[in-house]
C-alpha cells in the first residue's frame, strides 16, 4: 500500500488526499470544498506545497473557521500540528483588491487579525509569483516553516542541523552525503561531520552497504514524540 507521496506523483497523491476530504465533508462544507478548492489553491499545491514537502499531512483545504461575530467563513489551507497553526490563503490582485469595496476589504483585514488571537499565523500567498515565480513562494515558506518541520528538533540544534533534518524529512527520512554536498554547497568531509554529529545526538543513524560494511546513507530515528513529515 502506498503511503503519504513516497512513490505517488503530484496528481494522484492530490487526488487521493483530496477524496479523503471531501469524504469527511456534508453539506456546506462539502459544497465548499468542492467549489473553492480551484486553480490557484491547487497551484499552490503543485508549485510549492508537494516540492517541499512530497505529501500533504495536517493540511486542511477550505477550512471552516468563525470569525469575531461568530460567523463561519473559509480559509484557502490551514496546517494544524499539535499546537502549531497556519493558515494559508492564496490571493489574486483583481479578487482581493481591484474588485473588492472598502467594507469587504476591512473584514478581510480584521478576520485574519481574529485568527492571530486565534493562534494561527496567517500566510497570504500572491498569485501572480504562484504563476510567474513560485520559486520565490518555496524558499519564504521553507525558512518560515523549517523550525516546525520536525516537532523533535531540539532548540540548541544548529541551523546546518535543521537543515538537514528538513531534507530527509523531505528525502522519506533518508539521506546520502553528496545529498548534503548538492543542497547544502558544502564540502564531502563537512557533509559526513554533520551527519555524524547527527547521529551522535540520537536523530540519525548510519546505514551500511551490503557486504563491504562502507557507510553509502543515513536514515532518520523514528522517535514517539516526533511529527513525521516526508
Amino acid at each position: 500500500m502506498l503511503e503519504r507521496g513516497e512513490m505517488m506523483g503530484f496528481q494522484e497523491a492530490h487526488q487521493a488526499w483530496l477524496d479523503r476530504h471531501t469524504a469527511r465533508r456534508s453539506g456546506e462544507r462539502k459544497s465548499r470544498l468542492e467549489r473553492g478548492h480551484g486553480h490557484g489553491e491547487r497551484l499552490f499545491l503543485e508549485q510549492v506545497w508537494w516540492p517541499l514537502f512530497g505529501h500533504f499531512d495536517h493540511l486542511h483545504p477550505e477550512y471552516e473557521v468563525l470569525d469575531w461575530r461568530g460567523q463561519p467563513y473559509f480559509v484557502d489551507f490551514a496546517w494544524i500540528v499539535g499546537n502549531v497553526r497556519f493558515v494559508f490563503e492564496v490571493k489574486g490582485y483583481g479578487p482581493h483588491v481591484q474588485q473588492m469595496d472598502r467594507v469587504r476589504y476591512c473584514r478581510e483585514l480584521n478576520r485574519e487579525t481574529f485568527l492571530q488571537t486565534l493562534g494561527y499565523r496567517v500566510v497570504s500567498i500572491p498569485y501572480d509569483d504562484l504563476e510567474q515565480r513560485p520559486e520565490i513562494i518555496r524558499y519564504l515558506l521553507k525558512t518560515l516553516l523549517l523550525p516546525f518541520a520536525n516537532m523533535g528538533i531540539d532548540p540548541d540544534h544548529s541551523l546546518a542541523e535543521r537543515e538537514i533534518l528538513f531534507l530527509v524529512q523531505k528525502k522519506n527520512g533518508q539521506i546520502r552525503p553528496v545529498d548534503l554536498v548538492r543542497e547544502l554547497d558544502v564540502n564531502w568531509r563537512t557533509a559526513v561531520k554533520l551527519l555524524q554529529r547527527l547521529c551522535d545526538k540520537g536523530k540519525l543513524r548510519p546505514v551500511a552497504a551490503g557486504r563491504s560494511g562502507r557507510i553509502t546513507r543515513y536514515e532518520r530515528v523514528v522517535e514517539g514524540a516526533d511529527v513525521v513529515w516526508m
